[in-house]
């Protein structure tokens, strides 16, 4: 499990398709992982490989690729990267399961005098388990849902995730990987019984 709470921004120097998927070396700052390891690449959770100071690399098979942008991705291509969460870890953003629901299109960058704001299109359906001002992960980043009108997602980029993550080289056309709030997920699943009940039946 994750936070959200980027603690490095990795760089792609090696992509191969291989009998293990495709695979990605990565170059980050990170000394001391072991292999078997879980680390969230801009929101997705892969399990490292091999690994030295400094680098590691991982593989992503068919059913990641079909649901997020690694796929697109080449050498160079700059990563938020998190490691997963400790027992006795801070919890600074919210829970991340590092399953990435889906790719979104973000529409609009605009600045603020104190923040940059994204607005991203997202696929039917999936704003139904965000709320206003809850929690939702882009690319890896544990946010706030600024405003949100159907699948029109809007997110708020503070000083300090603009300079220690990689939003804020966003722009109107990119990709992100969205992961809605994992709560709500359960909510929704509670729920949907009673929501299709005929009127005779949730009168009894």
């Amino acid at each position: 499990m994750f936070t959200g709470i980027v603690d490095a921004v990795g760089l792609v120097t090696d992509v191969k398709r291989t009998d293990a998927g495709l695979e990605l070396t990565v170059k980050c700052d990170y000394t001391d992982l072991v292999e078997g390891e879980s680390v969230s690449l801009n929101g997705v959770c892969l399990t490292v490989r091999h690994c030295g100071p400094g680098w590691f690399d991982v593989a992503a098979v068919v059913t990641t690729t079909g649901r997020t942008t690694i796929g697109s991705w080449t050498t160079g291509k700059r990563l938020n990267l998190e490691r997963a969460m400790k027992a006795d870890s801070r919890f600074g953003g919210h829970i991340v399961q590092g399953h990435v629901d889906a790719a979104a299109r973000v529409t609009k960058v605009s600045r603020t005098a104190d923040s940059m704001l994204i607005d991203i299109e997202l696929p039917p359906g999936l704003s139904n388990t965000l709320v206003l001002h809850g929690s939702v992960t882009v690319d890896g980043v544990s946010l706030t849902v600024n405003d949100l009108d159907g699948d029109k997602l809007q997110v708020s980029i503070i000083h300090y995730t603009f300079h220690h993550t990689t939003l804020s080289g966003l722009e109107a056309g990119d990709e992100v990987q969205v992961e809605t709030d994992v709560i709500g997920k359960y909510v929704q699943r509670l729920v949907a019984p009673y929501l299709n009940l005929r009127p005779a039946e949730s009168r009894a």
